[in-house]
């Protein structure tokens, strides 16, 4: 039997953030064991079978040589951006193979350090580049422009951030907005949340207003209960706030309420959009925050699939909850534990997102792992849960598939 191309590799992912603070595109991850063979176009034939004109550009990061080396050759006009490592073009048959595939049409990216640009001859083959900072030039990107010459290039000692190139590895928020908003970045992969829910760390953090005004919209528009929670959960925050609502004394419910279904089905419309009116108010309207939801919403999706075998709906709603309350102690600031008892949740998802442990465990942490390259630990886990690789990077590209992107 031949395998299929997704059982020979392990993928993994990295959003792109645009400007507008929205997904841009997706940096997909893709790794082979140098004792198997990939086909290239094979695994091309399969992005654009999965792919849809509405789903996010992706851009291919092979993770060694010979597996870019397949692409290059292989990828036709209209493939995916590839990216190639800076480093790698040392090598004459990888450098050749650039150059032929500049001159079929391939969009390339090159990958570097922002102080170890190529030569012109080499540059022109690529359309954009993936660009990271030493920390000296971090610092030096950070300073202001010297007294007296306002934007001057020489102002700044070490390089200068480009324009409309994409980044990396940037921490800081502070570098995320001078290279976003004073140089127009093309996109930042990854998003520095951390530095951005630090920076918010005196202000209790509240539900998106982007968010709970839909809701409400959609409510006005007497659409299904099922976009109702769906809507409700894009916002880890709101989600877990609209819970500690409907099992507070205040309602009186006889029952305990473990689920945004229930708890939307329990409650009228009218006293749902009342609550969220209360809300809104108090509501972020910081758009550095978005990226922190969305990332969040990615992992209980992914989360879902991984773990959707045919089961019941209530299962999957429950699966999605896990995925998506995993992180809201960074949003809080407090134990996990200690937020997640205030609900009547299952025990599945406290044993899942604390304990890491039961049934739920193995798709929690699959969904982690597929957020970064490390191969090793995708492999492990695989091992580990015995779950099928093939499998494993099929729920990953649909959800990928599956995500809104930003349009110009």
């Amino acid at each position: 039997m031949v395998q299929s191309v997704l059982g020979s590799l392990i993928l993994g992912y990295r959003p792109l953030w645009s400007r507008a603070r929205k997904l841009a595109g997706i940096q997909l991850y893709a790794h082979n064991d140098a004792s198997v063979v990939v086909d290239a176009a094979h695994l091309l034939r399969t992005l654009q079978e999965l792919w849809s004109a509405s789903s996010p550009p992706i851009l291919l990061s092979p993770q060694n040589r010979q597996l870019l080396c397949d692409m290059l050759e292989h990828a036709p006009r209209g493939a995916p951006w590839i990216e190639v490592r800076g480093e790698w073009l040392a090598d004459s048959a990888i450098y050749t193979r650039v150059k032929a595939a500049h001159q079929r049409g391939l969009r390339l990216v090159w990958r570097g350090e922002l102080g170890k640009l190529p030569e012109p001859d080499v540059a022109q083959c690529f359309d954009n580049s993936l660009l990271s900072l030493r920390p000296e030039d971090a610092v030096a990107a950070l300073k202001p422009p010297a007294p007296g010459r306002p934007g001057a290039a020489g102002a700044r000692s070490g390089p200068p951030i480009l324009a409309g190139q994409m980044y990396e590895g940037i921490a800081s928020r502070a570098l995320m907005e001078r290279c976003l908003d004073e140089h127009n970045a093309m996109a930042l992969a990854g998003w520095p949340a951390e530095d951005v829910l630090y920076s918010l760390r005196h202000h209790p953090q509240q539900p998106s207003h982007a968010v709970i005004f839909k809701l409400m919209k959609a409510i006005d528009a007497e659409q299904s209960l099922e976009t109702f929670e769906a809507i409700m959960g894009e916002d880890p925050l709101l989600a877990y706030r609209f819970m500690v609502y409907t099992n507070s004394a205040a309602l009186g419910l006889r029952t305990g309420i473990d689920s945004l279904r229930r708890g939307l089905v329990m409650m009228g419309y009218g006293s749902i959009k009342r609550w969220l009116s209360d809300q809104l108010p108090h509501a972020s309207t910081d758009p550095n925050m978005q990226p922190v939801r969305e990332s969040m919403v990615m992992r209980a999706e992914l989360t879902a699939h991984l773990l959707d075998a045919g089961i019941e709906n209530d299962l999957r709603r429950e699966i999605y909850l896990c995925g998506l309350l995993s992180q809201i102690d960074d949003l809080m600031g407090e134990p996990l534990g200690t937020i997640l008892r205030r609900l009547p949740l299952s025990e599945r998802i406290y044993d899942a997102t604390v304990l890491h442990t039961g049934p739920y465990a193995a798709g929690l942490q699959m969904a982690c792992a597929l957020e970064t390259d490390d191969a090793s630990a995708i492999r492990q886990l695989c091992e580990t849960h015995e779950m099928d690789l093939e499998e494993v990077n099929r729920a990953l590209l649909r959800v990928l598939a599956d995500l809104e992107v930003e349009r110009k």
